[in-house]
């Protein structure tokens, strides 16, 4: 029964995030972090998005896999991972359209890839401003982050930030444009508080 409870928690989780399949990418950029340069580019069969390793947005940091136990849920983007051992922060440099509303997701799914069962607390931020506390401790089976933000240069940094003794890490960054009108004009940053759905399907939801 636990290990059922343990599978529902990942699909909830995951639902969020897999999708039907889009009809345009344009804009769209969707890395699957760890992920070696002769896997990238694939396309993940359940959503029909184009992921590519994350290597040429950053200059830090180790490549990593979770247990195999995991691969039996099939959630490809979320298998690999770029964990930190180095330095305090450490960030992605991504080229985006100024004055774009984008939404702005990040996957973590420790998944035990260190053999170490010591699931890892830090901070992530977007440029200089904290985003949210990551804790594993509390979402084993992985969690999610996401934020609308409309940035005022073409260049944005996503920053993981060490506030203990474990390693920070990221499985995946995804970044969609928005319709500028979606969520107004106003200044600043959206950040997600909580996601409810009414719905007593297990269909992907988008």
């Amino acid at each position: 029964m636990k290990s059922l409870v343990l599978t529902l928690a990942l699909i909830e989780i995951f639902s969020i995030i897999h999708l039907v399949r889009p009809q345009n990418q344009d804009g769209f950029i969707s890395l699957d972090c760890g992920l070696s340069v002769d896997e990238s580019p694939y396309t993940d069969p359940d959503s029909g998005l184009v992921y590519t390793t994350d290597s040429t947005l950053i200059q830090t940091g180790k490549s990593g896999r979770v247990d195999k136990a995991f691969d039996k849920l099939q959630i490809k983007p979320y298998l690999s991972m770029r964990y930190f051992p180095e330095g305090l922060r450490n960030c992605y440099g991504l080229n985006v359209t100024r004055d774009t509303t984008y939404f702005i997701g990040a996957m973590f799914l420790y998944g035990n890839y260190d053999d170490l069962n010591t699931y890892p607390n830090f901070d992530l931020y977007l440029g200089p401003n904290k985003w949210e506390t990551i804790d594993l401790e509390g979402s084993k089976n992985g969690t999610w982050a996401d934020i609308i933000h409309i940035p005022r240069s073409s260049f944005l940094q996503i920053c993981l930030v060490k506030t203990g003794t474990t390693f920070p890490f990221i499985s995946a960054i995804e970044i969609r444009p928005l319709k500028n009108d979606t969520y107004g004009p106003l200044p600043g940053s959206l950040s997600n508080s909580f996601r409810n759905y009414f719905n007593d399907s297990f269909g992907n939801i988008r």
